[in-house]
């Protein structure tokens, strides 16, 4: 757990028994509390511990946010539902049919992961309808001392959405700005496919930063003072990234190529030693290269820039 200032907590999920990879946010109302993100269904046990250790009866927590479908932000909505009784939980228009119906989720992720997927990531549940309600951005939520606005920034995906809280001038970023774990000055590109919208992400950042946060709070992972600052400099390291991708695409078109040029340039710039991931390179745990070059492999190949259909 870390205190954020005016009663607003941050819980490590523990995700794949690491600290400092998935986190979720606690935040209290007039009567009650609000969550941002669930993590996957691997994170119930953590995230329930974490609940208690706050002092928070289950029943209180109210309304449950989350920034996106992907399986590490929201996988653990449907297990959630008898462990948060009174909870109402709240995604974007274009994810809620895939949390009730998650037959599409449970496919991506069983090609994606093979046999690793259910270590990964849990059973996914299908979500009650009546439990879930679909956003789209522009809505607010009170919370005590202020608001929790909603605002859609698709780009990392169509379903994509912030949230940003008036009262500490925090922005849920989600990984609409990328990875950043903490006590660490450098943020990764979050670029997936199947839907990576360069130009929607750079659209979204600005949206982010034109509401002058004091803080990003980061999903992977915690709180950064820079604020907008920090949404400032990411569309730079994403067209950096964009550059190399698109380089090593023209020269060989294979996600394994384009994944390694990427991996040589973060080296270069973040000075990130090779071998498996440690505490400076945990952030390929939640983010890694071979996702970041599928993403640009297909946005590339959807815009024509390889001169290929």
């Amino acid at each position: 757990m870390l205190e954020l200032g005016e009663g607003r907590q941050l819980l490590d999920l523990d995700f794949r028994d690491t600290e400092g990879l998935v986190a979720a946010y606690l935040l209290p109302e007039d009567e009650g509390w609000s969550l941002v993100e669930t993590g996957p269904t691997t994170c119930r046990q953590p995230l329930l511990a974490g609940l208690e250790r706050a002092g928070v009866d289950r029943a209180a927590v109210r309304h449950v946010f989350v920034t996106h479908i992907h399986l590490d932000h929201a996988g653990g909505v449907g297990s959630l539902l008898d462990a948060l009784p009174n909870a109402t939980f709240y995604a974007h228009e274009l994810g809620v049919p895939h949390l009730i119906d998650p037959s599409r989720l449970i496919a991506s992720a069983r090609r994606a992961w093979g046999a690793a997927a259910e270590p990964l990531w849990g059973p996914i549940v299908p979500v009650t309808p009546g439990r879930i309600v679909a956003l789209r951005g522009g809505e607010e939520f009170p919370l005590r001392g202020g608001t929790l606005s909603v605002l859609a920034t698709p780009g990392h995906a169509r379903h994509h959405l912030a949230f940003f809280d008036s009262r500490i001038r925090g922005v849920f970023t989600g990984d609409g700005a990328g990875v950043r774990l903490e006590r660490s000055a450098h943020a990764r590109p979050a670029v997936p496919p199947p839907d990576l919208d360069l130009e929607a992400l750079f659209a979204s950042v600005e949206a982010m930063r034109r509401l002058d946060p004091a803080r990003v709070l980061y999903s992977h992972f915690g709180p950064s003072p820079d604020g907008s600052e920090d949404l400032a400099r990411y569309r730079g390291i994403v067209e950096d990234w964009r550059d190399v991708a698109l380089a090593a695409a023209r020269e060989r078109g294979e996600v394994a190529f384009v994944a390694e040029r990427l991996r040589e340039h973060d080296r270069s710039t973040a000075r990130v030693s090779p071998g498996p991931p440690g505490r400076d390179d945990r952030s390929t745990m939640v983010s890694g290269y071979d996702l970041a070059a599928a993403g640009f492999l297909r946005y590339f190949e959807t815009h024509g820039l390889l001169g290929r259909s």
